[in-house]
């Protein structure tokens, strides 16, 4: 994967939004995330989500993270969303899994 972003945050309250989004995501859950756009993508969380530095189009260092998402019952798919679109995540799991 390179290292180029649409979108990056340097500023503290987009990097906390990250990181709480990053905390919501814990692997092997299986989630609904909203985005930005009104669309919505399910899925079982393959890896938490770390937040990586990137560079934007402008060539400005900063954050963002990449989930990805699985689903056990469609071999082969998988969706890989950048978190500064995703909006909200809700569980359709009973709790947050474990990672282990």
């Amino acid at each position: 994967m390179g290292r180029a972003a649409a979108c990056v945050f340097t500023d503290a309250d987009g990097i906390r939004k990250l990181e709480s989004l990053v905390h919501q995501l814990p692997a092997n859950s299986h989630v609904v995330v909203l985005l930005r756009d009104g669309s919505s993508c399910d899925g079982v969380v393959s890896v938490r989500p770390s937040v990586q530095v990137f560079r934007d189009h402008d060539d400005r260092e900063g954050i963002n993270a990449i989930v990805k998402l699985e689903r056990p019952d469609v071999p082969g798919w998988s969706q890989r969303i950048w978190l500064d679109q995703v909006v909200r995540v809700e569980h359709l799991d009973s709790g947050m899994a474990s990672e282990s």
